[in-house]
């Protein structure tokens, strides 16, 4: 009995480092596809096979799908894919690492935004990381005194990431995880397929690209949320939030093995600097 219980204790942090990883990577491996399609048709895509993958593994999910639960999921799946749009834009427009890095302000970004909509008091230890963050933000991405093009908009995409996690908060209480994440993958879908049909769709030119198509649909979407949903059933959401911010090591990693880029002095200490700020906030204030 004690061998059962420990058994997931082990294998919920390998699988959400794992993850991770695979979300690192998808930065990478998604540069080049995007310069061969557009962002909105291979977003529309990915999430198109997300969502019938999940709908595939539960079939029956659609009777706990109520009306209220769809509207809600539905205006969170809106945030969630102006997120990635913006996101997919900015890394477009600029490398992998940087994308990784600011991304990952909404660990930040998010209690400021409880705040400013949910009236939630913020504590001299959250400024702080704010502040921290700040100057983290502007080692990666400023280009003398105006910030670049891709990195605003990935700034953008963390904002609109922190409002999904504040509307999730907010909305997902009492209501099936699966049908709620399925219903947002279904938003995203639309989302991007309006925007992809409207500039004219263009299905993935090769094998190449239909390969990365699969692999963050699948990997890192579908596959994804079942690991962390699985983890976070075992193990601290704090702990689960922590190794997940790995994701910004993973994405530096891999731009710099596979993807070649240089790091400056700069981006580093601004990465290290984020990173710091995201640690901090994610392991929590102190309680006041």
């Amino acid at each position: 009995m004690l061998q059962k219980s420990a058994n997931p204790l082990r294998l919920a942090p390998i699988a959400l480092i794992s993850l991770a990883a695979a979300w690192g990577l998808a930065f990478v491996i998604m540069k080049d596809s995007i310069e061969r399609q557009s962002v909105n048709s291979f977003l529309f895509t990915r999430f198109g096979i997300a969502t019938l993958v999940l709908l595939a593994i539960r079939p029956m999910i659609f009777r706990l799908i109520t009306k209220e639960l769809f509207i809600k999921a539905f205006s969170a799946g809106l945030l969630l894919g102006a997120g990635f749009i913006l996101q997919t834009e900015g890394l477009a427009r600029t490398g992998a690492a940087i994308t990784g890095f600011i991304t990952g302000l909404y660990v930040v970004a998010t209690p400021l935004i409880s705040a400013l909509f949910l009236k939630k008091k913020i504590s001299l230890f959250t400024w702080g990381c704010v502040a921290l963050a700040t100057v983290g933000l502007a080692l990666l991405s400023l280009r003398g005194w105006s910030m670049g093009f891709g990195e605003f908009l990935v700034l953008l995409c963390a904002i609109a990431f922190a409002g999904h996690i504040v509307a999730l908060g907010q909305w997902s209480a009492g209501r099936d995880v699966y049908a709620m994440t399925l219903v947002q993958l279904f938003a995203v879908t639309v989302l991007t397929g309006t925007f992809a049909f409207i500039e004219g769709y263009e299905a993935p030119p090769d094998n190449g690209v239909w390969a990365v198509v699969f692999f963050t649909a699948i990997v890192a979407t579908a596959l994804g949320f079942i690991v962390q949903t699985w983890a976070q059933a075992h193990i601290d959401s704090t702990k689960v939030a922590v190794i997940l911010t790995l994701e910004v090591v993973f994405a530096a990693f891999f731009a710099i093995t596979i993807g070649r880029e240089v790091m400056t002095p700069q981006v580093i200490l601004g990465g290290i600097t984020l990173l710091i700020a995201m640690y901090l906030i994610v392991i929590k204030e102190p309680s006041s």
